[in-house]
């Protein structure tokens, strides 16, 4: 299934990976290259209108990497919308704070790993 891309996010998404946050940058250390399970992460992945931080197509797994804007009620509204579009194109979402992947790394990493492999024995 082809996902809906909207081209005039391209610029932006690159700046985007340009500029990624101290917790984007360390959980994109440990989820490139093929490094989990030999799955491939994308990262500022624009899908239909929104740029996700970091997409598994395989997997069929967006991640974000939440800071403090996400936890006021117009980001986390905001989120559900997103987070309910995302679904309705056959999408699992994750979410971490920046806080969780900066002081539990391991542990974000081994959420989603478990993730993957939930969803691989389903299939």
């Amino acid at each position: 299934m082809n996902l809906p891309y909207s081209g005039n996010l391209k610029n932006l998404s690159r700046r985007l990976r340009s500029n990624m946050t101290d917790a984007e940058i360390r959980l994109w250390a440990k989820i490139r290259v093929d490094q989990i399970n030999g799955y491939r992460f994308y990262r500022q992945k624009p899908l239909g209108n929104y740029i996700v931080d970091f997409y598994c197509p395989k997997a069929k797994l967006v991640v974000e990497v939440d800071g403090s804007e996400h936890l006021e009620e117009s980001g986390a509204k905001k989120d559900v919308m997103r987070d309910r579009y995302l679904r309705n194109l056959g999408l699992r979402v994750l979410r971490f704070t920046n806080i969780e992947v900066l002081t539990n790394i391991h542990g974000v990493v081994e959420s989603i790993l478990s993730s993957m492999n939930n969803a691989s024995t389903k299939e």
